[in-house]
Parts: C-alpha cells; sequence; structure tokens
C-alpha cells in the first residue's frame, strides 16, 4: 500500500506531454474526486485522475493488478502483464487506449516504460569455473580426488542451507508445481520443442510423458508445506567455482520459492548424465557423487519426503538432456537411457537411489 499524491502524478506526466500539468483531483474509479493525495493506495484498485494541459482538461485511469492467486504473485508477473496490455490494447478496434505503462519508485517517483521495447538486466561478473568442467573431467579420465568429494559436499550443504527457509505462501507452491508441468520451460514447453520425429523418439511417447506428469502433479499439488527458498535451475552450468570449495551461482530461475527436490534432482541428475555418456550407466566417481550427495542431503536435512515427490522434477530434467535441440550430439544409446530413467522414475510409487540403473535399464 502507498500514497499517490497530485504532485507525484503531475511531475509523471508532465514527462509524458512535455507541458506543465495540473491535476485536478484524484478518485477511486466511480467515487467523487478529491483534491489531496489518496492514501492506502494499493494493487487492483484504480484510480480515476483528472488533470489540466494548457486550459484543457483530460482524465486518465491509473490501473494495478493484485498479487492474487493467478500467476501474479511476483513483481516481475505483473510487469508481463501491463506490458503486454500497453502494447496490445491500442491495437484492438474500439478498446480503451492505453496511454503509457510505469512503474512506482522507491522513493515514490513514477518511471516511464511506454517507450521500452526490450528490457535488460546488468549483472555483477563472477569469478570461477563451470562445475561442468569438473564433471566433464570424471567423465573422460575417472579421477575421483578428494576435492571432487568436498565440492560436491559443499553443494549438498549450501542446498540444506537455502532450503530451510519457508515459503511465504502456499498457493506459489501449487502454481510451481502447475508450472513444472505447463510452464513453457518446463515439461510441456520441452516436449513442444522436439521435431515430430527423432530416432525412436514420437510425438506418442511425448505424449505419455505429458499425461503421467499431469498425474503427478495431482499427487504434489497439496504438499504446500514443502514450499521453501530454492534456486530453481541447479545445474552444473549455473555453478562457478574458485579456489577449493569456494563457489558461487548464476541464473536461479522460475521464482525464488518451490519444492527443494527440484534443486537436488537438477543436480544430481547431471551426475548420471554424465555417466551414462561414459559408459551408458552409473557406475564408477560419479555413481560415488551421485549416492554421496543423496545420503548427505537426506541425512542432515531429514526431508526423506522428497524421495515421494522427485519424480517428476527427475522427468523435467530428463527430457532436457535427451532432447536434439539441447544435446544433439548424443548417441541415441544415451537418449534411451535417459526415457527408460524418466519413464522408471515416474513408474515408482518412491524414488530409490540405489535404483537408478534399473530405472535406466541399466
Amino acid at each position: 500500500m502507498r500514497e499517490l499524491s497530485p504532485e507525484t502524478l503531475a511531475a509523471y506526466l508532465e514527462s509524458l506531454v512535455g507541458q506543465p500539468v495540473h491535476v485536478i483531483g484524484l478518485s477511486p474509479l466511480g467515487e467523487p474526486l478529491q483534491a489531496g493525495a489518496i492514501k492506502g493506495y494499493g494493487y487492483g484498485v484504480p484510480i480515476q485522475v483528472e488533470y489540466e494541459v494548457s486550459g484543457k482538461r483530460h482524465r486518465a485511469v491509473v490501473e494495478t493488478i493484485h498479487p492474487g492467486h493467478f500467476g501474479h504473485q511476483h513483481m516481475a508477473d505483473r510487469a508481463q502483464a501491463l506490458l503486454w496490455d500497453h502494447w496490445t490494447f491500442n491495437r484492438l478496434p474500439r478498446h480503451a487506449r492505453s496511454l503509457d505503462v510505469a512503474a512506482f519508485q522507491k522513493d515514490g517517483r513514477i518511471l516511464s516504460l511506454g517507450k521500452a521495447e526490450e528490457l535488460f538486466l546488468l549483472m555483477e561478473y563472477v569469478e570461477g569455473q563451470g562445475y561442468f568442467q569438473d564433471l566433464t573431467r570424471l567423465r573422460d579420465d575417472g579421477e575421483l580426488t578428494d576435492l571432487d568429494l568436498a565440492r560436491a559436499d559443499a553443494l549438498c550443504d549450501y542446498l540444506i542451507d537455502i532450503h530451510r527457509v519457508p515459503g511465504p505462501d502456499p498457493v506459489l507452491y501449487v502454481r510451481r508445481i502447475r508450472e513444472l508441468v505447463g510452464h513453457g520451460e518446463c515439461i510441456m514447453g520441452l516436449t513442444d520443442s522436439y521435431p515430430p520425429r527423432h530416432g525412436f523418439i514420437t510425438s506418442d511417447l511425448l505424449e505419455g510423458i505429458e499425461h503421467r506428469c499431469v498425474a503427478w502433479r495431482w499427487r504434489l499439488r497439496r504438499r504446500t508445506h514443502r514450499l521453501k527458498q530454492v534456486h530453481g535451475d541447479f545445474h552444473p552450468w549455473n555453478i562457478l567455482f574458485r579456489e577449493g570449495t569456494d563457489f558461487g551461482v548464476l541464473d536461479r530461475a522460475r521464482g525464488e520459492w518451490g519444492d527443494p527436490a527440484g534443486d537436488v534432482a537438477c543436480l544430481t541428475m547431471n551426475y548420471l548424465f554424465f555417466s551414462l555418456q561414459r559408459s551408458e550407466r552409473l557406475e564408477g566417481p560419479l555413481e560415488t557423487l551421485f549416492r554421496r550427495f543423496w545420503e548427505r542431503y537426506l541425512e542432515k536435512s531429514g526431508d526423506r519426503e522428497l524421495l515421494e515427490v522427485a519424480a517428476p522434477f527427475f522427468a523435467f530434467r530428463g527430457l532436457v538432456m535427451a532432447s536434439p535441440l539441447w544435446y544433439p550430439h548424443l548417441t541415441e544409446g544415451v537418449r534411451r537411457k535417459l526415457f527408460a530413467f524418466i519413464h522408471g522414475v515416474l513408474d515408482a510409487e518412491v524414488f530409490d537411489p540405489e535404483r537408478v540403473n534399473a530405472y535406466c535399464g541399466a
């Protein structure tokens, strides 16, 4: 909730029209105008504005979006919807025109975004080498070192630590499980990105996996107590190691809250992925890291329920890795093992880290 003042609006409108503006009054839509500020103005309350430019009166409406339950919980969700409104309202005959899209700044001033064509993010540079380089070395030469073990432990402990923070709104858990299946970056978006046929991978095969993941959504969606702080895309390309076990992370994705199973499945699936490339089964040093990570996480977090919910998160990551778009040079044998793993974990009532090769048919 905030205060919306005539002075703030006048300064903003002047930046748009390039002339002095006098704001005559504000009011919640449908109520009488008032000359002063509107206190307690918040999301989802349309405000009528009457103002004067060069002696001519104008009226406009300031609209925001309430966070609610329908995919608008994050500021970025609401920004997406309002930017879309601005771009499309004026393209439809007879539609009320959008005059601008703007943002409230921390100091109460208003920033115009109406002329924006694309947004960008400016980030700090982070030193380090991608963790995938460690896994590539283990895939190629198989020499497990004490540093490899220490780094896996450090990553495990990092997840345990961030996963201790509970989420603020149970509805976000339902959303994240829905998005796991239906989001354009997740399961259905991935299946849509596959060609109509790629070797043994057919549309029928992908459709069957989608159907099974929808069933898993209904099994998971009520477990709202599992909503925790997450990274959201915790794979080896988003982890940069410096000296020893010192590391930084990049590119958390799809919201700051979710099920911890997503982070654990994302990273440990890569131990399997690199091992499959080596021998089409989980074995050797990468199997050691896989088992060590799961044992340590389950013991230190106490979250054994994770084993009951991991399957669709593994399916998501398996579809990424088996994708001819993301990994065009994989052998057919590795792709078959990945799809066997997807089916195997979706079949199991509870994921068993000891049965990974059985899930893969290896």
